[in-house]
């Protein structure tokens, strides 16, 4: 679940709620504490066992969506990414190295892993993301309030730049809006759920220059339609790829279950046979101009069944 944390709760309130047990106000069970760790161990640790596997399919999704862009835009630089809410860098491992989401669990949680102190640990990932990068690496831009989570990815490599800012609270900084200027694809794999248009108005507005797309996998659970329209606002066209979901993780327990199926129905969409059968599910929010939606349809940029 990376990056979908209670942000919009507020520390304290998240913090209270994870001591009474309580779910957050969202419906679904939090997990906070594993986001802001100095490693992602407690991380993969938590999530694991649920199953947890947005990152996987966004991987596919957002190598196609680079290649489909960068064609846009005539350079022999890098493409740059923005990751919103980054955590550990995750997409970033899974877009620039020759990894699979399976291969981080089994790397974190390997008895080796577990032997080490994070400066250990740092140095060891330096090694094994360095043996596995690709030769058509983007440049990857980290933002999240974690800042531990941030300092990680960057001190592994993952991050060429990362930024612990909270654009729900606080305008964007400068150094931000410089490192973002020619983001060519914006990526998301959970933060949605606890961002508003604000985040994205004041990265559009100020930092990240059109033409950009914007690649979110959102929650079935959660409305998207206040971030197209801030998106649309801006030149990009939003086309939602309704006729294929991605389960996300299993449901912690009942109440969470019964919260996505009663939020899914209310949408108008249909449960049967997704969050009925113990998962919740995403589904991706593809914008970008007009012109690119008309030469790059979004069938092609879906992985196969």
């Amino acid at each position: 679940m990376s990056g979908a944390r209670n942000a919009g709760m507020g520390a304290s309130a998240a913090d209270d709620a994870r001591a009474s047990g309580v779910r957050a106000s969202q419906g679904m069970m939090p997990f906070d504490h594993i986001y802001d760790q100095p490693d992602p161990r407690a991380y993969f640790r938590a999530l694991g066992p649920l199953d947890y596997q947005t990152p996987h399919h966004g991987q596919n999704i957002f190598r196609r969506a680079l290649t489909a862009c960068g064609q846009t835009v005539r350079t022999a630089e890098p493409a740059t990414v923005l990751d919103i809410c980054c955590s550990y860098g995750i997409n970033a491992a899974l877009i620039n190295h020759e990894v699979t989401l399976d291969d981080l669990y089994a790397h974190y949680t390997s008895p080796q892993a577990t032997e080490l102190t994070t400066a250990e640990l740092i140095e060891w990932d330096r090694s094994y993301y360095a043996a596995r990068r690709r030769h058509d690496v983007a440049r990857v831009i980290g933002l999240d309030p974690a800042a531990n989570a941030v300092s990680y990815a960057r001190a592994v490599g993952l991050l060429d730049e990362g930024f612990a800012e909270n654009l729900e609270t606080e305008l964007p900084s400068p150094h931000l809006l410089r490192a973002t200027q020619h983001t060519r694809l914006i990526t998301i794999t959970g933060g949605t759920t606890f961002l508003s248009p604000r985040t994205f108005q004041r990265l559009l507005a100020g930092g990240v220059r059109a033409p950009v797309w914007v690649a979110a996998l959102v929650l079935r659970t959660t409305p998207y339609t206040s971030i197209a329209a801030c998106l649309a606002s801006h030149g990009l066209a939003t086309e939602k790829a309704g006729a294929i979901t991605f389960p996300q993780r299993r449901f912690t327990d009942a109440d969470e279950q019964q919260y996505a199926i009663q939020a899914v129905t209310a949408g108008g969409e249909d449960p049967h046979g997704k969050e009925t059968d113990g998962y919740f599910h995403t589904m991706l929010h593809l914008s970008r101009p007009a012109e690119d939606v008309r030469a790059f349809p979004l069938t092609d940029l879906m992985p196969s069944p």
